[in-house]
């Protein structure tokens, strides 16, 4: 019997040619999902990656909860012109301590990947509250309510805690202090500035909101917007790709 007249059986079959379909699929599935199973991460270690500080954690969720994601990505493709906008393509490890990721799927803004010292906090309290001040054919709403709305530092620790749970490596530690964190990271005179940084490295302790007193759901948010790309050092991966 020739070859085509073997196929014939499916063509003429759909019965047969439907197990014959979902065999082919579920050998290509274990192709691809057995080597999984042995692999202990399936993201590269990357040096300065560390979980967010709870003030940064509670501005992340404040940028969650205002769909700020739906107009700002936090993903430079691998393209010429992303790169060249934006800086180095993204990481997967910046992305590994977010549930969910942020990385979007459109852009009415700019890309947010590296936003983190790009601006002084002075212009982000500015753009925040009132966007059209700084551009004016923004379409972006104000977020006025976020400068006179307090942190609540009685629920910080629960989040650290539920973090914790789908994998970020937050310690004993960390959740312990995170109510003082939250104050210190706002406060330069704080006693608790100095071991923030320790427990969180490259930890930005200054008060963003621009005001004094208890911290403030801006605070929060722009503390979350300054760290954004600054991690890792990018130099070195720039110096690695010039010696290849």
């Amino acid at each position: 019997m020739s070859f085509w007249n073997r196929h014939k059986i499916f063509e003429k079959n759909s019965i047969i040619l439907i197990a014959g379909i979902l065999v082919v699929i579920a050998i290509g599935g274990l192709v691809e999902i057995t080597p999984l199973f042995y692999l202990k991460s399936t993201i590269e270690a990357v040096d300065g990656v560390r979980p967010y500080t709870p003030l940064e954690l509670a501005g992340r969720n404040i940028y969650v909860r205002e769909g700020c994601y739906l107009c700002h990505s936090q993903m430079i493709r691998p393209l010429r012109d992303e790169v060249e906008r934006y800086g180095h393509y993204s990481l997967a490890a910046e992305s590994m301590y977010d549930h969910p990721f942020q990385w979007g799927s459109k852009r009415t803004g700019p890309d947010l990947a590296r936003v983190g010292g790009k601006y002084s906090d002075d212009w982000h309290v500015t753009h925040l509250i009132n966007p059209r001040s700084i551009v004016p054919q923004s379409v972006m709403p104000g977020y006025p309510a976020l400068a006179k709305t307090e942190l609540d530092p009685s629920d910080v620790a629960a989040h650290l805690r539920t973090n914790r749970a789908v994998g970020v490596p937050y310690t004993e530690e960390q959740i312990a202090n995170a109510a003082a964190d939250l104050k210190a990271q706002v406060d330069p005179d704080n006693p608790g500035s100095d071991a923030l940084q320790k427990r969180y490295p490259k930890a930005l302790v200054r008060n963003f909101d621009g005001k004094g007193g208890n911290p403030t759901e801006l605070d929060a948010l722009i503390a979350y917007l300054q760290m954004l790309g600054t991690l890792v050092d990018f130099k070195l991966y720039n110096e690695k790709a010039n010696l290849r």
